[in-house]
């Protein structure tokens, strides 16, 4: 089930931008998608103390 969602997010995503998606290249983003989708999960997990700052903003 979780495939055809993305298979779905997939093609409205390339239809959206305008994005040209050859079938064989499908498995290769639904791969990649799902491992950046696996690693947002981590970072959105983690839990912050309170007293977490964000970080100062540097510029050149």
């Amino acid at each position: 089930m979780v495939s055809d969602s993305l298979d779905a997010y997939i093609d409205a995503v390339a239809e959206a931008l305008a994005l040209p998606l050859e079938e064989a290249w499908k498995p290769a983003v639904r791969a990649n998608l799902d491992v950046s989708l696996r690693l947002a999960r981590l970072v959105d997990e983690f839990a912050l103390p309170d007293e977490t700052e964000p970080a100062s903003v540097f510029t050149a």
